[in-house]
């Protein structure tokens, strides 16, 4: 069995998911920080005068122990039961923004991928076997 690991992992394509999924993650952090310290406060400026969405909560019960203008990190410690819209409109953008660049990305890499060269089609292989049958 160990064997059998060992030559699992010795796979190439094993070794390319690995990378792929740390390279991921540190994409994902960029997104994050490009989207929260950079697009947020802006879109927060342009719809009404610095916004920021990380603090915008619905509160569905303990709403008695909630005051206006509290965090949503103060408005949880209190046990509440909030709704983050907040963070997941920015979590849909960060979506967004991943799934764009990830789309960029694909585009660029299949302009300079060459698709393969198609092969002989069954019909063709069969002609040729047929017509080298014939000549004997």
């Amino acid at each position: 069995m160990i064997k059998d690991f060992k030559a699992f992992l010795n796979q190439g394509n094993v070794m390319g998911l690995a990378v792929g999924v740390i390279i991921g993650a540190a994409f994902g952090t960029i997104v994050k920080s490009l989207t929260d310290d950079v697009l947020m406060p802006f879109i927060g400026f342009v719809t009404g005068g610095g916004v920021d969405f990380t603090n915008k909560y619905l509160v569905l019960t303990g709403g008695d122990k909630v005051t206006a203008g509290m965090t949503l990190a103060a408005a949880k410690a209190t046990g509440a039961n909030v709704m983050a819209l907040g963070s997941f409109v920015t979590a849909v953008i960060n979506f967004v923004l991943l799934a764009f660049v990830v789309f960029l990305l694909v585009r660029q890499a299949s302009k300079f991928i060459k698709p393969a060269e198609p092969g002989p089609t069954e019909v063709d292989l069969l002609t040729e076997i047929r017509d080298e049958l014939k000549k004997k």
